[in-house]
């Protein structure tokens, strides 16, 4: 796991919910630092640094066209 890189960071579960089915579908090693304990304790969320979107390297292109795509204005499934 210490190969994996941070690509984004998320305050709540509900903010990348869209980004991990993508993810998934497209077949990207991933994983979300510190998603159970925010999940348990929300307000904590900026005392633990958020929700870390952690992804392997080999994966990381795919990865950022997809947030990109994710982010653009025109898309329905724009994220927070």
């Amino acid at each position: 796991m210490k190969e994996y890189l941070c690509l984004a960071t998320f305050t709540y579960p509900h903010e990348y919910f869209v980004v991990k089915l993508k993810f998934e579908e497209a077949g990207i090693r991933h994983f979300f630092q510190n998603e159970t304990l925010i999940g348990l304790l929300p307000l904590s969320s900026v005392a633990f640094g958020g929700i870390r979107l952690m992804v392997h390297p080999a994966d990381l292109t795919i990865a950022k066209e997809i947030i990109d795509s994710l982010n653009d204005k025109s898309s329905h499934l724009r994220i927070v």
